[in-house]
This record gives structure tokens, C-alpha cells and sequence, in this order.
């Protein structure tokens, strides 16, 4: 119409929107892998990443995540096809520089290439601080394999060591324990014994406790024998010279003669070998399970000191009531005439080995204060 004038649509009235910008180009990080044959190692060059999306199937990985890469900070994603099957389950490791991602390969062979098609992506570039040709893995693989082979054989040892250290404990304990019920066993009955018929059970002790006495004598032979074979590390002379001076006492001086069991010298070295062996007993026994009773460590290092000299003296006195017995009945002894030609005398052989047991004596009382003053009064290291 005439008088009226045409202006140019202004901002935002127009007929309709023109056409808008495009979408924004994908973004990939940088991408940096290795192998070995039986993992695959990914490590994503993206800093400040908090949840990356990861999917993972049998032959592929898609990967998103906002983080900071060479495009600045952004969304970054990444997809590929792997060359064969993996395992869906991966490992994660998200660092404040970097995304590390471990793939377990479903076979563990060498891959000439990541990717199944032939084409590296732009993206995709070695990892050089942690590449391998084929011949370097298979290196350290055989590597690994020998490490596991000994790691295998040391647990292996370590389990037989502790399983004979355990039996070795278990027989050890027992064995005292044993001694111990024995002893004691012998010690309350001839208590008891004295308290009832009185003097009278001085003269009977051997028909009344001999057997259970011989049974623990003959058990005391493996003091000699656990030395011997590293089980215990009691030191040999000591324990050779107990045991045979006891078993010499019991079964040549005392049991071979029927004259010198009803004598009261043989109540007077039962009832202190009793005495001293219910202590020893229960303290190795604890020793056994790596418990120690003060009290028990101080009676069993210091009763010893009276009641050894004593009891090699009682058996010093059966040694000379039975020179008589075995001069008259020539027991143990040789006499001429005889196809040898050769005579000895048992007796006399009694009383040098007289001589023997105080010098036995001495021997084990040396050995004993010794272990006295280390248990008793240990030394403390000086300080530097």
C-alpha cells in the first residue's frame, strides 16, 4: 500500500531459524599400548579424569571420559576392535595424569598387531616404557615362570618345615609329658607308701615301684638319641652320662641282684631321681609349646644343686653294698679256667667305676650351673 514503508525484519523476527552449526567433531586422546602374552596394556594420555565409561566385550572397547588432553579439557571417547577375544573383565587404574587400562588376552599367544582391521588409528601409538618384541616377552615370561616354579618349592618347604617342626614339638611334648606322669607316679606312691606302713616301705620300694621306674629309665635312652638327631639341643655328654650312670645303677646294681632291692638305699635314689624329674619334665615340656613358668624355671635350676650330689651319693653307697653279692656269686665276672684264657672281675670293675661317677659328677655339675646361670642370670647386651 502506498505511504506505507518496508523495514528489515529485526534480531529474532524472522520468518523461522535459519540453519543452526553442525555437531562438534569427536574427540580421541592419545592412546599408548603394549602387550605381553597374555595381557594387553592401554594406557589413556587423559589428566583429571574422574569416571571414565568403559564398555568392554568379547572382541571390543569403547572408552569416554571428560578429562584434560590435547584438546584442552573436554569429552574424549575411543573405540576399538581388537584382533581376538579378551576377557570383559579388565582392570582400572585412573591416575590424576593418566588412565591405565589392563586387558587379559583369552589366549595367551603373541598378537602381530592390536586391532583386528590392518589400519593403525591416528590415535593409537606403542608404549614404549613398557614394550616387548615377542622374543624379550617370551624372556620374561619364562622368567616368571621360573620364579613361580621357586616360589612354589620354597611355600612347599615352608610347609614341611613347619609340619615337622609341629610333629617334632608334638613328640617332644609328649615324650615329657610321659616321663613327667611317670615320675610323678612314683614319687606320690612312695609318699604315700611312707606315711602308711613307715619304715617298713624303705625295704620294699623296688617290688613296689621297680617296674613303672624301669619302664621311665628305659624311655630316658631317648635323651641320648634326640641329640643325636638334632631334635633337642642338649649338649650329648651330659645326657650320655646320665643315662647310662642311671640304667648301670637300676638294671646291673639294683635288678640284677635280689639281695639289693630290698635295701633302703634304693628308696633314698628313686625317691630323688623322682624329685628332680618332676620338675625337669613339666619345664621342657612347656619349652615345648613356648611357654615359660618363672617358678617352675627357678626349682628347676636350683633344686638340682643339693639333690644331684645327693643322689650320686646313694647310688655310690648301692654300688658298695652290692661288692659283696657280686664277689660271691661271680656274676658278670670271668673266671679261669676258659678257652681265652682271660679272667675279669666284676667287682673290681664296680669300684673304678666309682672313681667314674664323681668324676661324672663333676662333668654334669659343671654342665648344670652353667645352664643355671644362663637361664637364671641372663647377660645384657652393652649398649653401644
Amino acid at each position: 500500500m502506498e505511504g506505507q514503508q518496508h523495514h528489515p525484519p529485526g534480531p529474532g523476527l524472522g520468518p523461522g531459524p535459519g540453519p543452526g552449526p553442525g555437531p562438534s567433531p569427536t574427540l580421541t586422546p592419545h592412546v599408548y599400548w603394549a602387550q605381553r602374552h597374555q595381557e594387553l596394556y592401554l594406557r589413556v594420555d587423559l589428566s583429571g579424569v574422574q569416571k571414565p565409561d568403559l564398555n568392554v566385550t568379547e572382541n571390543t572397547l569403547s572408552f569416554k571420559a571428560h578429562g584434560h588432553g590435547a584438546k584442552g579439557a573436554n569429552a574424549y571417547e575411543f573405540h576399538l576392535t581388537f584382533l581376538a577375544p579378551v576377557n570383559p573383565e579388565l582392570q582400572l587404574k585412573v591416575t590424576e595424569r593418566q588412565v591405565n587400562i589392563t586387558v587379559k588376552k583369552m589366549e595367551n599367544r603373541w598378537w602381530h598387531r592390536l586391532t583386528k582391521q590392518e589400519k593403525k588409528p591416528i590415535f593409537l601409538a606403542p608404549d614404549f616404557d613398557r614394550w616387548m618384541d615377542e622374543s624379550d616377552a617370551e624372556m620374561e615370561l619364562q622368567a616368571k615362570e621360573e620364579e613361580r616354579e621357586i616360589n612354589k618349592m620354597s611355600l612347599e618347604s615352608r610347609v614341611w618345615k613347619n609340619s615337622y617342626v609341629t610333629m617334632q614339638k608334638g613328640y617332644l611334648f609328649m615324650y615329657n609329658l610321659v616321663q613327667f606322669l611317670g615320675f610323678s607316679w612314683i614319687f606320690v606312691n612312695m609318699t604315700v607308701r611312707l606315711f602308711v606302713f613307715g619304715r617298713d616301705s624303705l625295704f620294699d620300694t623296688f617290688h613296689a615301684v621297680g617296674d613303672v621306674m624301669n619302664v621311665c629309665q628305659l624311655f630316658a635312652i631317648l635323651e641320648v638319641i634326640n641329640p643325636l638327631l638334632k631334635l633337642v639341643k642338649t649338649e650329648l655328654v651330659p645326657a650320655v652320662i646320665q643315662v647310662i650312670g642311671r640304667n648301670m645303677i637300676l638294671f646291673v646294681v639294683i635288678g640284677s641282684q635280689v639281695e639289693m632291692q630290698n635295701k633302703a638305699a634304693v628308696f633314698v635314689v628313686f625317691y630323688l631321681w623322682s624329685i628332680i624329674e618332676m620338675f625337669r619334665y613339666p619345664y621342657y615340656m612347656l619349652s615345648c609349646i613356648d611357654t615359660e613358668w618363672r617358678l617352675l624355671t627357678w626349682i628347676r635350676y636350683t633344686i638340682w644343686i643339693p639333690l644331684y650330689p645327693l643322689g650320686v651319693i646313694a647310688e655310690a653307697v648301692c654300688v658298695i653294698q652290692s661288692l659283696p653279692y657280686f664277689d660271691e656269686t661271680g656274676r658278670f665276672s670271668i673266671l679261669l679256667p676258659n678257652p681265652f684264657n682271660i679272667s675279669f672281675s666284676f667287682s673290681y670293675f664296680l669300684r673304678g667305676y666309682l672313681i667314674a661317677m664323681f668324676l661324672g659328677l663333676f662333668i654334669n655339675f659343671r654342665h648344670l650351673y652353667k645352664q643355671s646361670n644362663k637361664r637364671l642370670h641372663p647377660k645384657k647386651r652393652k649398649l653401644r
